[in-house]
């Protein structure tokens, strides 16, 4: 999958255009970024393409610490920097994005390869939204 496919999935599932789908992407990214270990966020940024990487990589330090935040923060956070209505919406966009990075990452249960690391730095709360992203 390509950059301009990712959006597009992204934005048919949150019936919106890509330029907004580009903006709930970044969001997403970074909260999710923020969640996993730096070593764990340069694999998942190994597999890529570029702009979409270029998204990923903004703002990561190699020393960072992972913050362990649950699903009502992570959503909180994403609803702010994208200034969605509510949490609902929110949540909404964040399994988009779960959705069509798992389908990048050639996961189809998101608990494959790489998805699969990524799930297992996720706290319980973020596992299952991660795992409902899917469905």
């Amino acid at each position: 999958m390509d950059d301009k496919s990712f959006m597009r999935e992204v934005a048919e599932r949150l019936k919106c255009d890509e330029r907004r789908a580009d903006a709930i992407t970044f969001a997403v990214f970074q909260e999710l970024r923020e969640r996993i270990t730096p070593k764990e966020a340069h694999d998942v940024a190994a597999q890529l393409p570029t702009a979409l990487k270029r998204l990923w990589e903004t703002g990561e330090r190699p020393d960072r610490k992972p913050e362990r935040i649950h699903r009502a923060e992570f959503v909180g956070r994403v609803r702010q920097r994208t200034v969605l209505p509510d949490d609902v919406e929110a949540e909404r966009a964040v399994r988009a994005v779960f959705a069509a990075l798992q389908s990048l990452l050639g996961s189809p249960t998101g608990r494959e390869g790489e998805a699969w690391d990524i799930y297992s730095q996720l706290p319980k709360d973020l596992k299952v939204l991660w795992l409902d992203a899917r469905q």
